[in-house]
C-alpha cells in the first residue's frame, strides 16, 4: 500500500463511525451494503464496490449496482486485494474482506488524495469487521441448512422405521401364511388382510385360481388368447407391479416361466406404496410356491407315465399294482383304455382330459403315447359323455376318442389299447370324425378286424378294390377314396360332392371312371355292398398305417 500524502489522526467522528456499525444482518447484501454506506463517514474516500468471492469468482454485490467491466477485470487480476486504477482517482484500493483466512469478498475504495495512514487502517479495520460479518452470515446459512437437513433427516428416519415395521409386518404375515401349508389360497388371503382390497390370482390362460376379498364375479370373464399373450409380454418386460385397467398387477415368473398373475384389484386408486411392496413380496414366494408345486406335479406325472408306458406295452407287470397304490390308484378294479386325438396343443389336451375327468368324477392314470393322449379308467366312461365334455374344454379344437374293451387285469391292458387305437383309427377315417368310438361297438369293424388278424382281408380288399388302387398309384388320382365318400353318403351325389371339394360333374366323371376300369355296376345292390365294405375295409387298414 503507497504511503499516505498526510498522516493525519482519524477524528472522533470517524471512529464513532466504525465504532457504531453493528453487523446485525443475515443478509450478505445488507452487510456489504451497510460496509460500502460506512466508507464515507471514515475519510475523505468513496465506495467504488463491493464483491463477493464465490468459488474464486468475483460477483457484483449487491446486485443493482452499476457494474463496470473494466474493473471487474482489475479485481480478478489482483484477486481482490491491493492497489487498482481507476481513472480521475489518485488512489484507490481493494480491501479484501476476510474470515478465518477465507476470503468472502473485496471493497472496493478511492480517493481524490492518497488518505492519511490513520484512515487507511480505518479501512483495513472496516474490511475486517465486514469480513467476519461475511463469515457470520455464512455460518448462520450453513447451521440453517444443517438443522433444515437435520429435521429431514429425522423425518426420513421416522419414516424408514415405520417402512421397516410396516413391511416386516408384510414378511411375517405372507411367511406365515406360506408355512401354514394352505398355499396360494392362504397368500392371497393373507395378501387381502394386508391391503384390505380384493386380490386374484389367475393362471397364465386368464382362467381364475383363486380370489380373496369382497366382489368375487359371478362370471369370471377370461380375456381372448392374443390379448392374453399381449398382457403376459407387457408384464414380462416390467420391472415392477404395473398398472392395468382397475388392476395392479405383477407376473409369477420364478424361473422365467410364465405360472400365473397376481393382482390387487382397485378400481378407485387407494393403492399405497406399502400395499406395492406387499404385492411383490407376495408375488416372490408365490411364484416359488407355484413353482415348486410345478416340480412335484412334473415329478410324479413322470413317475404316473413310466406305469402307463410299462401297463400298455405289458413290460413291467411285476409290482405295478403296488406302483398304482402308491399313487393312489387302484389297478384292481376293472379299466378300460381310453386314447384321444385333437387338433389342439398337446398341453392343452392334456389339462383338458384331467378335467375332463375330474368333471366326470374318473379315476384315472393318465399318459400319453406319441400324439395321443392316454386314460386308464378305472369303469367304463359314456363315450359320448366325454366327447361332449372334452369338446367344450377344447373349445374351437377338434377332438375324436377310441375307448379299448374291458381289462380285468394289468395283463390286460396292451391288448385294451391296441383295440382303443383301432377304435379311434375308425372314428378318424368315418364320415363324422368327430365323436367317440368303443371297441366293443364297432359291429363291422370288429369283422374287419378278425379277419385282418387272419390274414384274409387284404385279399377281400384287393379283389374289389385291385384295379382302382392300382391306377390311384399310377395316375396320383383319388378314385378310391371318391368311390368311399360316395357310397359312405348312401349314393347322394350333392352330399359327396360337398364331401370331396369337387363339383358335381366332376363327381360323374369320376363314378363313370370307376365303373369303366372295374366293369362293376354301382347300380346293383350286392356289388355296392362288396364295394362298401371293400372300401371301409380300406380305410381301417392303409389309411391306419398312413396315419
Amino acid at each position: 500500500m503507497t504511503a499516505a500524502a498526510a498522516d493525519a489522526t482519524p477524528t472522533s467522528e470517524e471512529l464513532a463511525a466504525l465504532s457504531e456499525l453493528v453487523f446485525e444482518s443475515r443478509d450478505v447484501a445488507t452487510v456489504l451494503g451497510a460496509a460500502a454506506a460506512t466508507v464515507p463517514r471514515l475519510g475523505p474516500c468513496e465506495t467504488e464496490a463491493t464483491y463477493r468471492c464465490i468459488d474464486e469468482s468475483w460477483q457484483w454485490s449487491p446486485r443493482g449496482q452499476d457494474e463496470r467491466a473494466d474493473l471487474d477485470q482489475l479485481i480478478a487480476d489482483c484477486g481482490g486485494n491491493g492497489a487498482v486504477e481507476i481513472p480521475g482517482r489518485a488512489w484507490a484500493w481493494a480491501f479484501p474482506l476476510r474470515h478465518q483466512g477465507a476470503v468472502e469478498g473485496t471493497l472496493v475504495v478511492s480517493a481524490a488524495n492518497v488518505p492519511s495512514s490513520g484512515h487507511i487502517q480505518l479501512l483495513v479495520m472496516l474490511a475486517n469487521q465486514t469480513g467476519a460479518a461475511l463469515g457470520c452470515v455464512a455460518l448462520q446459512h450453513r447451521n440453517k441448512r444443517c438443522t433444515e437437513e437435520l429435521a429431514k433427516a429425522t423425518t426420513e428416519l421416522l419414516g424408514t422405521r415405520q417402512r421397516l415395521r410396516s413391511r416386516s409386518h408384510v414378511h411375517q404375515t405372507i411367511e406365515a401364511a406360506l408355512s401354514g401349508g394352505d398355499g396360494e389360497q392362504a397368500i392371497t388371503d393373507a395378501l387381502h388382510e394386508l391391503t384390505k382390497l380384493p386380490i386374484a390370482l389367475e393362471d397364465p390362460f386368464g382362467n381364475l385360481r383363486c380370489w380373496s376379498g369382497p366382489g368375487r364375479p359371478a362370471a369370471y370373464l377370461k380375456p381372448d388368447r392374443r390379448l392374453r399373450q399381449r398382457q403376459i409380454a407387457v408384464l414380462a418386460a416390467s420391472p415392477a407391479p404395473m398398472r392395468m385397467k382397475d388392476r395392479i398387477a405383477v407376473l409369477l415368473s420364478p424361473r422365467g416361466e410364465s405360472l400365473g398373475v397376481l393382482a390387487i384389484v382397485d378400481p378407485h386408486k387407494q393403492v399405497t406404496e406399502d400395499d406395492i411392496f406387499a404385492l411383490h413380496f407376495a408375488c416372490t414366494l408365490l411364484g416359488y410356491e407355484l413353482a415348486h408345486q410345478r416340480s412335484l406335479v412334473e415329478f410324479e406325472q413322470g413317475v404316473r407315465q413310466e406305469l402307463v408306458d410299462d401297463l400298455l406295452t405289458g413290460t413291467g407287470s411285476y409290482g405295478t399294482i403296488a406302483r398304482a397304490e402308491a399313487l393312489a390308484h387302484d389297478l384292481q378294479a376293472p379299466h378300460w383304455v381310453v386314447v384321444v386325438h385333437s387338433s389342439a396343443a398337446f398341453s392343452a389336451v392334456t389339462a383338458a382330459a384331467a378335467r375332463c375327468a375330474e368333471a366326470l368324477r374318473l379315476n384315472i392314470l393318465q399318459g400319453r403315447n406319441g400324439r395321443l393322449v392316454v386314460l386308464l379308467a378305472a369303469g367304463r366312461p359314456d363315450p359320448q359323455a366325454l366327447h361332449r365334455r372334452l369338446s367344450e374344454l377344447l373349445g374351437p379344437a377338434t377332438c375324436a376318442i377310441g375307448i379299448g374293451s374291458r381289462c380285468e387285469a394289468p395283463s390286460d391292458f396292451p391288448q385294451s389299447f391296441a383295440e382303443a387305437q383301432r377304435a379311434l383309427n375308425v372314428r378318424l377315417h368315418s364320415a363324422a370324425p368327430e365323436g367317440a368310438s368303443a371297441y366293443d361297438e364297432l359291429g363291422f369293424y370288429r369283422l374287419i378286424d378278425a379277419a385282418h388278424a387272419r390274414g384274409t382281408v387284404e385279399d377281400f380288399v384287393l379283389e374289389w378294390l385291385g384295379a382302382l388302387l392300382k391306377y390311384d398309384s399310377a395316375k396320383k388320382s383319388e378314385l378310391v377314396l371318391t368311390l368311399s365318400r360316395h357310397l359312405e353318403t348312401g349314393g347322394n351325389y350333392d352330399e359327396s360332392a360337398k364331401a370331396l371339394h369337387i363339383h358335381r360333374s366332376t363327381l360323374r366323371y369320376r363314378l363313370a371312371r370307376i365303373s369303366e376300369l372295374t366293369g362293376y355296376d354301382l347300380r346293383d345292390v350286392n356289388t355296392r355292398f362288396n364295394l362298401h365294405a371293400a372300401t371301409r375295409s380300406w380305410r381301417f387298414l392303409y389309411q391306419e398305417s398312413a396315419r
